[in-house]
C-alpha cells in the first residue's frame, strides 16, 4: 500500500500553514500605546539631526501652504491640507522607521541608514501603498473644496479675518465645521485602519502591501480601544505641531514615527519562522565629486 503523505511532507507543510494564517497579532492596552511614545522620543532624542532633516519638508510644505492661501485664497483649504498629513504621514516616515529598527537591534543610526529603506526587497510595495494613501489625500482635499462650495458658493474669503468670520459665527459655517470633520474622520479612519503598522511590517518582514493591509485591518478589529486611542493622539499632536505655523511638525513628525515603529513591536508578534532574506550588497561610497552622476547609479561607467 503506498503511502500517501511521505515523512518529509508534513513538517514543510506546517510552516507554509503558520505564514498563510498572518502574523500573530496581540492585545494592548493605553499604557502600551504610553510607552511606544516614550520609546519614539528617545529614538528622537538619540538621532534629533537625522529625524528633522528626514521631516523638515513638513515645515518647509506647511509654510508653503500657508503662503498660497495668504496670497491666492486658497483659505478654505489651508485647514484641509494640514489635516492631510495624517494620511500621508505613515509613508513619509519610512526612514524614521529604519532608523528605530536599527537602534533596536543595537546598530549604528546615521541619516545614511535611514536611507537604507530605499533599499528594502518590499519597497515597491510601500511605494504601492504610499501611492494609496496620496490618492486618498487627493480625494480628501477635493471633497473639502466640494464641501465649502456647497455651503459658501465659489466666492473666496477676502481675507483671515472674512474667512473666520464665515466659518466661526455663521449657521453655515458650524455646519461646514460638522461635516467637514465628520468626512475627515472617515478618511482618517480608513488611513489608519490600512496602514497604522503596515509599512513596519513590510519593512521588517518584507511583507507584501496586501498582507501588510491586511494584518492593520486584523490590528485595529482586535484592539478597536487602543487603536481609537491612538488616532486621537496622533490628530491631537498634528494639531499642536501646525499652531506655530506648522514649525512643531518638525518634533511632532519625528516622534509619531519613531513610536509607531514601537507600537508595531507590541501589537505584532515576532516571526517564529523568519523568511530568509539575501544579504544587501555593500553602498559604495561615492565621492562628492562625482556628483550629479552620484544620482544615476544604474549608468556604466563607460557612459553607455
Amino acid at each position: 500500500m503506498a503511502t500517501p503523505y511521505p515523512g518529509n511532507v508534513t513538517p514543510l507543510a506546517q510552516p507554509a500553514q503558520d505564514n498563510a494564517a498572518g502574523p500573530i497579532i496581540r492585545t494592548i492596552g493605553l499604557s502600551d500605546l504610553h510607552d511606544a511614545l516614550r520609546l519614539g522620543w528617545e529614538d528622537f532624542k538619540a538621532v534629533p539631526s537625522h529625524a528633522i532633516i528626514l521631516c523638515v519638508i513638513y515645515p518647509v510644505l506647511g509654510l508653503v501652504l500657508a503662503r498660497a492661501a495668504f496670497g491666492y485664497a486658497v483659505l478654505p483649504l489651508l485647514f484641509p491640507l494640514a489635516a492631510g498629513f495624517a494620511l500621508v504621514g505613515p509613508f513619509a516616515a519610512l526612514g524614521l522607521y529604519e532608523l528605530s529598527r536599527r537602534r533596536e537591534a543595537g546598530q549604528e543610526a546615521t541619516a545614511w541608514d535611514a536611507l537604507e529603506v530605499l533599499r528594502s526587497p518590499s519597497f515597491g510595495a510601500m511605494l504601492g501603498l504610499g501611492t494609496l494613501l496620496l490618492a486618498l489625500f487627493v480625494t480628501w482635499v477635493a471633497t473639502a473644496q466640494a464641501i465649502y462650495v456647497a455651503v459658501f458658493g465659489y466666492q473666496g474669503a477676502s481675507g483671515l479675518t472674512d474667512f473666520a468670520t464665515r466659518v466661526l459665527t455663521t449657521s453655515q459655517g458650524w455646519w461646514l465645521i460638522v461635516v467637514g470633520c465628520g468626512v475627515g474622520f472617515l478618511f482618517a479612519l480608513v488611513a489608519l485602519c490600512l496602514s497604522v503598522v503596515s509599512f513596519p511590517l513590510m519593512l521588517d518582514r518584507h511583507a507584501g502591501a496586501g498582507e501588510a493591509m491586511v494584518t492593520s485591518l486584523r490590528v485595529v478589529a482586535k484592539n478597536p480601544i487602543p487603536m481609537a486611542a491612538w488616532g486621537l493622539i496622533v490628530a491631537a499632536l498634528l494639531v499642536v505641531g501646525s499652531l506655530p505655523l506648522f514649525l512643531g511638525l518638525a518634533v511632532v513628525i519625528p516622534l509619531l514615527g519613531h513610536a509607531t515603529w514601537h507600537l508595531y513591536r507590541k501589537v505584532v508578534a515576532p516571526d517564529p519562522n523568519p523568511r530568509p532574506i539575501p544579504p544587501r550588497p555593500p553602498r559604495e561610497r561615492r565621492p562628492a565629486a562625482d556628483f550629479p552622476a552620484n544620482l544615476f547609479p544604474w549608468r556604466r561607467k563607460d557612459g553607455a
